[in-house]
């Protein structure tokens, strides 16, 4: 097995890298041609453009924690969806369940009560 490695990339590197990132159709070939992974391309992304020409942090610190918020908001909506489609696939099968039932006529899915 190769070895992994450890440590920073050289900066000309993750800059070559972000800007056929930039260019790219496939990201994830690009990341398996670079021996990369896709997470580290968008994060080598984010971080060069947080920065300005002159290598320093932006001077709006106001965007950079909205950047930040509108990421968190977008894995909380991918979680959220994730979640719907869970819920509306176990509503379906619950529906086919009853209809099955209902064409059998068999008795309902819940027995009365004993008492």
């Amino acid at each position: 097995m190769a070895k992994k490695r450890v440590g920073k990339f050289p900066k000309v590197f993750r800059q070559m890298a972000v800007e056929r990132l930039n260019h790219c159709e496939n990201i994830v070939e690009l990341a398996k041609e670079l021996g990369i992974s896709r997470r580290l391309l968008y994060g080598w992304r984010e971080k060069l453009e947080a920065l300005d020409c002159s290598g320093a942090p932006p001077a709006n610190a106001r965007e950079a924690t909205l950047r930040k918020e509108v990421s968190r908001l977008k894995r909380v909506l991918t979680e959220k969806v994730l979640e719907v489609d869970f819920f509306k696939g176990a509503l379906q099968q619950v529906e086919a369940r009853r209809q099955q039932r209902g064409k059998a006529g068999m008795r309902a899915s819940t027995p009365r009560s004993g008492s």
